[in-house]
């Protein structure tokens, strides 16, 4: 029996960090909270992934700051954020006391859906957090990670589905972050998930590849629960098929969501100036608000295309792009067919340059491959190549319990080196996540609090170096 299809919002996260490098500003989300709140969403994604880092690098807000007003305003709707297991929302793994703080703090502050995720799909890097979200009466829902190749069959996608449901997770995610799952697949991949477990499934893509509409269309006719949509202003590209349109192509069916269209329409026209300004500026780049499909031919995610021009063009190399994106898939089957997220996008991508521009494959390595290829990160869905293993790592111990059980509890220690910046409990998490970034941050703020510039708190601060 159908059922009218839910919706999570996603421009207040995902859809401008995909455009516009996570820089809309709290100020700007504000003034359309209340209209936000009357439209019934499922849930407003609006918080973790890079939303973290960008608010104390660039925009120089506090995070948890947003997340308090966001509450405040959003009554009726639930709140979700991104959560990178073990690393939190950073970049490596975290002491379980760490987790766990970070959990409760979020849930105290506000978030009641916790999406979590690990680059690996290797689920003991979720447990701690999903433990900690259940303990403190949160949503717990685990993304999956989802990416092609030969170990990724509709026997491994069942599987994790039922053991995702034992771990005592609330919900299961989709997460196709580089717009591969076809309209077709979708029906085999949700009807397959659906046998398997009795979890509510939501599907998250992106329009990358010109694709996630259609892939929409189809899951939600094989009983998909929730799709991620974003406002039309932030939509497309590199973001999220359009909420308006989802909306509108379910109406009048056994699908419909019944969301208010003139409402939708008034939201949309708030924030269509936002998107207008991020253009004029250069922020919202047009490159990014078309369709590649090359993302499907290499299967390499638009953020990592972008990331691999770069590094191409500063090593002065722009005319290897192809080899590189050739050498791509061949890293990652040697390194166990991981899929392509952070960090595990950056590795692989990294490598292929490093392959290509040595003009030897593995002459020059990475830490962070090294530290992929002794367990650092956990476990793959595939062995390690040997022979690269071997090249590349030498003798080191490869690790195959949980890379978190070797990380001694870090929450005193962190305290106690960020005492002086404390104004409230959550800081010393901004901290240990970011360190540098977060003591910046302090000083701003206190200078703020005391009207004085910069400048000359850091002066006050230099008898306390960090």
């Amino acid at each position: 029996m159908a059922k009218p299809i839910k919706i999570t919002e996603t421009i207040l996260r995902d859809a401008h960090q995909s455009l516009i490098a996570t820089r809309m500003t709290t100020e700007q989300m504000l003034p359309i909270i209340e209209k936000m709140d009357k439209v019934g969403y499922h849930s407003v994604e609006c918080w973790g992934g890079a939303t973290f880092d960008a608010s104390l690098r660039f925009l120089k807000e506090d995070p948890w700051e947003r997340l308090r007003k966001l509450k405040d305003g959003f009554k009726n709707t639930k709140l979700q954020m991104l959560f990178r297991g073990q690393n939190i929302l950073g970049y490596s793994p975290y002491a379980d006391d760490v987790v766990e703080y970070f959990v409760q703090k979020s849930i105290a502050n506000g978030i009641d859906i916790i999406r979590i995720f690990d680059c690996l799909n290797d689920l003991r890097n979720l447990e701690t957090a999903v433990k900690a979200t259940n303990k403190e009466g949160g949503h717990a829902q685990i993304a999956l990670s989802y990416t092609l190749g030969d170990a990724y069959t509709m026997d491994y996608w069942m599987d994790i589905a039922k053991r995702i449901e034992d771990m005592g997770a609330d919900s299961i995610c989709i997460k196709d972050m580089a717009g591969l799952l076809l309209p077709y697949s979708a029906t085999e991949l949700v009807s397959a998930m659906k046998s398997a477990t009795k979890l509510p499934i939501q599907l998250h893509t992106h329009y990358t590849s010109g694709e996630a509409s259609m892939t929409y269309m189809k899951a939600v006719e094989a009983g998909v629960d929730v799709i991620d949509c974003a406002m039309s202003p932030f939509a497309l590209g590199t973001s999220q098929p359009a909420t308006e349109c989802m909306v509108q192509a379910f109406k009048g069916t056994e699908y419909d969501c019944g969301y208010d269209m003139n409402l939708l329409g008034e939201i949309a026209d708030y924030f269509r100036p936002l998107r207008d300004e991020a253009l004029e500026s250069g922020l919202l780049n047009p490159k990014n608000m078309g369709v590649n499909i090359k993302t499907l031919q290499y299967q390499v995610p638009g953020g990592m295309l972008s990331n691999l021009t770069s590094q191409l063009k500063d090593m002065g190399i722009e005319d290897k792009f192809y080899e590189v994106l050739e050498e791509v898939p061949r890293v990652r089957k040697d390194f166990g067919e991981p899929p392509l997220v952070t960090p595990s996008s950056q590795i692989v991508g990294t490598q292929a340059v490093m392959n290509v521009f040595a003009g030897e494959r593995y002459k020059m390595v990475p830490q962070q491959s090294k530290d992929l290829l002794s367990g650092k990160y956990g476990a793959c869905v595939k062995p390690f190549d040997k022979e690269v293993q071997k090249k590349c790592i030498g003798d080191t111990p490869v690790i195959t319990h949980r890379p978190a059980d070797d990380i001694a509890p870090q929450l005193d220690k962190l305290n106690a080196e960020m005492a002086q910046w404390k104004q409230q409990d959550e800081d010393v998490l901004s901290y240990a996540l970011f360190p540098q970034v977060a003591v910046d941050f302090f000083k701003y703020r206190q200078a703020q609090q005391t009207k004085v510039d910069p400048a000359a708190a850091d002066e006050k601060n230099k008898a306390y170096p960090v």
